[in-house]
């Protein structure tokens, strides 16, 4: 999230007094200490989605949205997969999640594979 605002680098105390926190910089900040931690940027981002329109404003179904938008913003390139690409105007500006400007290809599958039946059936891909 703090890659996709811009925010270089952020203090948590989530890591203080653990193996994560060696080696960081370390601030107390009113009495309570805080580990520096650098942002995460992504060269590419592969994103799902359900609707998309040309431009690249994204629609998501479920958890999809957990990640798909603050990866969109994080990454300097971002391929998105789409299951349909409606008319410019068709997707109501309400429910898109993720604007056009964050994504650089949408690519359309009308019938993606459910990953979850392709782990339930033990296809695996070869190398």
């Amino acid at each position: 999230r703090a890659g996709g605002a811009g925010i270089p680098a952020f203090y948590t105390a989530t890591s203080i007094h653990t193996p994560l926190a060696e080696g960081k910089e370390v601030r107390e900040i009113n009495n309570k200490k805080y580990v520096l931690e650098h942002a995460l940027k992504a060269d590419f981002a592969l994103v799902k989605c359900n609707k998309s329109d040309r431009y690249g404003n994204l629609i998501y179904h479920a958890t999809a949205r957990n990640f798909g938008p603050i990866m969109c913003t994080a990454a300097n390139k971002t391929l998105v997969q789409t299951k349909s690409i409606m008319d410019v105007g068709d997707l109501d500006p309400e429910t898109i999640i993720t604007p056009g400007i964050f994504v650089h290809k949408v690519i359309e599958v009308t019938e993606p594979k459910d990953e979850s039946q392709l782990v339930e059936k033990g296809v695996k891909y070869n190398s």
